[in-house]
């Protein structure tokens, strides 16, 4: 068998803080990224219900085939929905990636996006972002049970490796329709949403990445999620079709670029 390297762009990667967590009272420094290290400064979060007065700036990636346009980034669309389920106001601020601008490298020097001010400190990573987002404006709710969590969490990884797979015979495509039938059965048993009856943290982030995958499998593989996975495609079709959602999706054309490099390298 053989073995698939994964790439994942510079906004994927800015999902991979591994053990992060993030508690009140807590927020990551614009020095983050210094000497690879994670430096906390304390910064008062309260818990509120009121919007703010002013909208939170989202650094985000620009589009690559529109002017103007949002970008084809999953991990910048999560925390834009949880600000569209939040019903917080937000204004985003569109960055080049391919040719940084000083004043994001300054609030991220690593040059990866999402960036949110919040309080007047820029933070990075969705996971982050979206947890303070939550401790700050707990209504409406969207946690997402520990146990319910990890629902669908592997699909992307595969997804990625049987998108940049050269080899049919390889194992990657038996590997996402594998977690694919597990996630169906898991909807079988606790949908139509991750959480039951209600969207939740967890749907807010895998829905963006079963976007990429049913657009850059499209058009790549010429491959689609099997008509059998009944409960999959309805989950698609609910994730798919809400406002927060066709507001902040990127367009298929930016998905299908983003990806090409990967794909064709």
């Amino acid at each position: 068998m053989s073995t698939v390297r994964i790439q994942v762009s510079a906004c994927a990667l800015s999902a991979t803080v591994n053990n992060l967590r993030y508690r009140p009272n807590y927020a990551v420094s614009t020095s983050i990224f210094k000497n690879n290290r994670f430096n906390i400064r304390p910064l008062r979060v309260s818990m509120s219900s009121v919007p703010p007065s002013e909208p939170f700036e989202v650094a985000v990636k620009a589009s690559l085939t529109t002017p103007n346009k949002l970008g084809d980034c999953p991990f910048t669309q999560r925390v834009l929905l949880t600000l569209e389920e939040k019903h917080l106001p937000y204004e985003q601020k569109l960055v080049d990636l391919r040719n940084k601008p000083e004043w994001f490298l300054e609030i991220s020097p690593e040059g990866k996006v999402p960036v949110i001010n919040i309080d007047g400190k820029w933070v990075p990573d969705s996971d982050v972002i979206t947890q303070i987002l939550e401790e700050k404006y707990p209504s409406p709710p969207l946690v997402t049970p520990p146990e319910k969590a990890t629902a669908g969490s592997k699909i992307f990884s595969t997804f990625i490796g049987f998108l940049k797979s050269k080899d049919p015979n390889d194992g990657t495509e038996q590997a996402l329709l594998n977690e694919l039938n597990s996630f169906n059965d898991y909807l079988k048993e606790n949908g139509p949403f991750i959480n039951g009856k209600d969207i939740s943290a967890a749907d807010l982030s895998l829905g963006p990445k079963l976007y990429h995958l049913e657009i850059a499998l499209g058009h790549f593989k010429k491959w689609k999620i099997p008509d059998s996975l009944t409960f999959v495609n309805s989950y698609l079709k609910d994730i798919f079709s809400r406002e927060s959602f066709i507001k902040t999706r990127a367009q298929p054309e930016d998905v299908i670029e983003g990806w090409r490099p990967k794909v064709e390298g």
